[in-house]
């Protein structure tokens, strides 16, 4: 099981996903992570970056989460934002924490969500 987790009822779609369990359209994996494509995108290209190290969301990242990771993630978001075609446009990149942050999947996971004019935040 992985760590963090305290019981088999707390497996999500993702868990299910990197085990196989569960079908995606995958634009990208490594040794650390998958891009799959968003099920109900906001946007023409809406990917999904997922860690395959369970960590639940944000404020779960504790100096034993390997920092080096979320460098990774960042790192292959510009990748595949490049291979998507949205480099040059601009694209948003969002980590979601908490139910009230509209977090579906209490699976840390990073939205790569361009291909339009989005709505400025500020």
């Amino acid at each position: 099981m992985p760590k963090e987790m305290k019981s088999m009822s707390e497996i999500t779609v993702f868990h299910k996903i990197l085990a196989g369990e569960i079908p995606a359209d995958k634009v990208y994996e490594d040794e650390r992570c998958i891009v799959i494509r968003d099920i109900q995108p906001q946007a023409p290209v809406h990917l999904l970056c997922i860690p395959k190290e369970f960590i639940r969301d944000v404020s779960s990242i504790s100096q034993e989460t390997d920092p080096a990771l979320l460098g990774h993630l960042l790192f292959v978001a510009s990748q595949v934002a490049r291979n998507e075609g949205i480099e040059s446009s601009g694209y948003r990149l969002i980590f979601n924490c908490g139910e009230d942050s509209g977090q579906e999947v209490p699976y840390l996971h990073l939205h790569i969500i361009g291909g339009k004019k989005l709505p400025s935040l500020g």
